[in-house]
């Protein structure tokens, strides 16, 4: 690979044909960003590939708020679906527990669900 030499003395390695990740975050002016990409986020360090995030518990609260778009996945929703799920399957219990009871006294035929069908 033939490096570019830039106007100093020393040499521009990420030319446009460099083999390497890119960064390809979106510029002011709209093309993807050319600058070698962070190995662990994959963007450049201007676009935020330095970036450690949210340190104070503040700051992650502000970054949760912002990443919430609808709250159907939050955790008091999906803790209200369990409590739900979980009413459901007593309530089925119960009712089974109720048709075998009839059936066992000769109040339901055992078949009874087949004249529904």
């Amino acid at each position: 690979m033939k490096l570019k030499q830039s106007t100093g003395s020393v040499a521009w390695h990420f030319g446009p044909n460099w083999p390497g990740n890119r960064c390809g975050a979106k510029t002011r002016r709209g093309t993807p960003c050319q600058r070698p990409g962070n190995a662990k986020t994959g963007r450049c360090r201007l676009h935020g590939g330095a970036s450690t995030g949210p340190r104070t518990a503040a700051g992650r609260q502000r970054l949760a708020g912002l990443h919430t778009t609808h709250g159907r996945l939050t955790k008091a929703k999906r803790e209200e679906a369990r409590r739900r799920a979980q009413d459901g399957r007593e309530i089925r219990a119960e009712l089974r527990e109720i048709e075998a009871e009839s059936i066992a006294a000769g109040f339901l035929d055992k078949n009874w669900r087949k004249m529904f069908q």
